[in-house]
């Protein structure tokens, strides 16, 4: 007879209270809901008081020094061994993916997911593996490769960039046009231009030919 998969403690980090009601509710049996937080600082605080399997973590969090979801990871950066976040959040922006997972986020899905999927994530990401919404996964493999693991993107130059900067760099470096980046990325050419100017003097270089040699021989092209 198979044994039983463990009962996961679980920390869940939003700042609306109707939804982590209805979360605790949904995961009801399932996992061990062993406190909730509504910001930064207190999601930082009860997560070294409980030191969870897992934290259910919202992207978008008031307090602290603005930086949301990530900022609560990084204050965590000593627990990542123990302690497992599964961002979960209404947002499916390449930016807000990039940077909690940056910050050491093992997974990232949607509010569209199902409880019965949840609890399979919660219980993935307690067993070491990286989860991810299908739509969300190309922006991890875009931004860090086959394996989505920070340790394995830890770069200094391209840690000077912006989750934004990145993504146009990348299309860059492909190739493409101002216009077919701006029509890509729902921004301006103006502002196409700007994030290039920006990576340019970011990354110490002076042309585009320049970029995509530096972009190939990283491998995140």
């Amino acid at each position: 007879m198979s044994t039983p998969a463990p009962v996961r403690r679980v920390v869940i980090v939003d700042d609306h209270a109707i939804f982590r009601t209805g979360l605790r509710a949904e995961l009801a049996g399932c996992v061990d809901v062993v406190a909730e937080a509504p910001d930064v600082e207190s999601a930082a605080a009860v997560i070294r008081q409980q030191v969870p399997e897992v934290v259910l973590l919202d992207v978008h969090l008031p307090g602290g020094t603005g930086g949301g979801g990530a900022e609560v990871v990084k204050l965590c950066r000593d627990l990542l061994e123990e302690v497992k976040f599964l961002a979960i959040s209404v947002s499916d922006q390449a930016e807000d993916v990039v940077s909690v997972i940056r910050a050491g986020a093992r997974g990232y899905v949607t509010k569209t997911i199902s409880a019965a999927e949840l609890v399979e994530a919660v219980e993935s990401v307690a067993s070491g593996d990286a989860v991810f919404s299908p739509r969300l996964a190309g922006f991890v493999l875009d931004a860090f490769g086959t394996s989505g693991v920070v340790e394995d993107v830890r770069d200094e130059e391209l840690d000077r960039l912006s989750a934004r900067e990145v993504e146009v760099m990348r299309l860059i470096a492909r190739g493409y046009t101002y216009r077919e980046i701006a029509s890509d990325l729902f921004i301006s050419i103006k502002t196409v231009e700007t994030h290039v100017s920006k990576v340019l003097r970011k990354l110490q270089l002076s042309s585009r030919h320049e970029l995509t040699r530096w972009a190939e021989q990283r491998r995140i092209v």
